[in-house]
């Protein structure tokens, strides 16, 4: 037989993480504690609570050689524990370990609890609806809806909401509703009017960090039904802020170059038309000194008048 102890607990403030996995198939759930093994005193359990009833213990461990031990409740062939890291495995899983799992520290006789692990089991009962889908701007509010079909007894029910992020493997609990009662209606706009149940979750000051698809699922009566979820996607406005300056600076660079190019071409203009100015004054210059030379011929083959005279007195 294995013994009851009664402990002052302590627990962290951290959310419960969600883990799901479909009837019959095997899950394995994580601790979040280390085992002292030089400390005597020292050794590491787990509790399941279930839905509406107080928490009861699964298996708690030694710190000598000995095997951890089980409470008769749980069969020991499909609830297994590692023993290096103390995680829980369960096996061929049933609709009766759905609930609440605490991985605890006991130290001087006082237990220390980590974040609970939740633990849905997917059956007929899971809405396999798509989630709807919603674009909320950040920094706006928004109210979330779950619509639930009701459960088959009546009395008091708890409503859990939580959030499944993008690149997260398992979602996390966000937010509980304790003992609600009073949020099914009467629906008319279906063909045959049954009724439902809507749960609403509001949301405030939307920012990036809480985009997800969100779930909510209510227990009572042992029993969790699964509500239709809605995929939230929150536009950045620094996105669009970021946009106009890239566009912006494109055409700045854009206007620069050509800014740059047309004070090039107007250089290279200026740089031909003195050219071209500078070409004629080399040209005339050669000219005169041509008219210079050729008068200087011609000057030079003038015959001098002084022979003339002389010629005549000879004959």
């Amino acid at each position: 037989n294995l013994t009851h102890f009664f402990f002052p607990v302590k627990t962290e403030s951290s959310g419960l993480q969600v883990q799901t996995v479909k009837i019959g198939n095997k899950v394995t759930i994580k601790c979040d504690q280390t085992l002292d093994k030089e400390n005597t005193s020292h050794f590491l359990v787990w509790y399941k609570q279930s839905l509406g009833q107080g928490p009861e213990l699964v298996v708690r461990s030694f710190t000598d050689n000995r095997k951890p031990r089980f409470a008769l409740d749980f069969d020991a062939g499909r609830f297994t524990v590692d023993v290096g890291t103390f995680d829980l495995s369960i096996s061929e899983t049933k609709e009766e370990d759905e609930g609440t799992y605490f991985c605890g520290t006991v130290i001087s006789n006082v237990v220390e609890f980590g974040s609970g692990t939740l633990l849905f089991l997917q059956a007929d009962k899971l809405n396999d609806n798509p989630p709807t889908e919603t674009v909320i701007k950040g920094g706006d509010s928004a109210t979330l809806q779950c619509s639930v079909q009701p459960l088959s007894c009546s009395g008091d029910h708890s409503v859990y909401w939580f959030i499944h992020g993008s690149g997260e493997s398992d979602p996390g609990i966000i937010f509980t509703h304790g003992n609600r009662s009073d949020q099914c209606k009467k629906s008319s706009e279906t063909v045959s009017p049954t009724q439902s149940c809507i749960y609403k979750l509001p949301k405030n000051n939307l920012s990036l960090s809480d985009a997800g698809t969100y779930y909510c699922a209510v227990a009572a009566c042992g029993e969790i039904l699964f509500g239709n979820g809605t995929e939230v996607r929150v536009a950045d406005n620094n996105r669009w802020i970021q946009i106009t300056l890239v566009i912006s600076n494109v055409i700045s660079v854009v206007v620069i170059i050509a800014l740059v190019g047309v004070l090039l071409r107007l250089r290279r203009q200026n740089v031909c038309n003195d050219a071209s100015k500078d070409q004629p004054i080399h040209i005339n210059q050669a000219e005169d000194t041509a008219d210079v030379n050729y008068a200087a011929l011609n000057f030079a083959k003038k015959p001098p008048p002084s022979r003339t005279p002389r010629r005549v007195q000879e004959s």
